[in-house]
């Protein structure tokens, strides 16, 4: 009888135990950002046509909580800027030596931009809202965006769209808000800057 009783409780404890462990939060993970793999590409227009690029990330991390996002760090070294649409390469050289002089990003004195996320909105599946610390130039501004990020036991990948206004990171080179009658030498304050972003551990 004694054996018996022991046997029972022996099951009702390992039942207890696999219970809790199946329902508990998995382990907080932190995940450090390929840099190879991902990429930050960015799209600007003009009253007379639009140039797209990349920038490199130069570092990062990806926190996921129980299978969730929860924060991220990002660095972009902005010295890598490119533009892909030009293809003739004196235009293109001199279209990036001017994107990294003082009328834009000057990266000489800033040559790194930064992202961190502070609060993280669930929308359901693989879908978040991303509100994060954009700095560039030394400016810091927060931002909104939608997201999608996929969570394995390998690693993240997250993807995210996001539009800035330039002003309020002091480029305002051809900006109408600033500058009246340039006509169609002006240059929109929006621009709209796509991340990807691939992380393991």
């Amino acid at each position: 009888m004694k054996t018996r009783q022991f046997l029972a409780g022996l099951v009702a404890v390992a039942i207890v135990a696999g219970s809790s462990a199946f329902i508990g939060p998995k382990k907080a993970t932190t995940y450090k950002v390929d840099t190879q793999k991902s990429i930050l590409n960015w799209n600007g227009k003009k009253v007379t046509g639009e140039h797209s690029g990349t920038v490199k990330l130069s570092e990062g991390t990806l926190a996921v909580d129980g299978g969730k996002l929860t924060g991220g760090t990002f660095s972009f070294d902005m010295n890598s800027i490119t533009c892909t649409d030009l293809t003739d390469a004196g235009y293109n050289a001199k279209f990036i030596g001017h994107m990294k002089s003082e009328d834009f990003f000057n990266t000489a004195k800033f040559p790194t931009s930064t992202f961190k996320i502070t609060k993280v909105t669930p929308k359901g599946g693989d879908a978040y809202d991303i509100t994060g610390n954009m700095t560039i130039k030394g400016i810091t501004n927060a931002v909104t965006f939608p997201a999608t990020v996929k969570a394995t036991a390998a690693g993240v990948e997250a993807s995210g769209k996001a539009t800035l206004d330039r002003t309020k990171y002091d480029i305002r080179y051809g900006s109408k808000s600033f500058f009246e009658n340039i006509g169609d030498k002006a240059i929109y304050d929006d621009f709209v800057v796509e991340m990807k972003v691939v992380a393991g551990k």
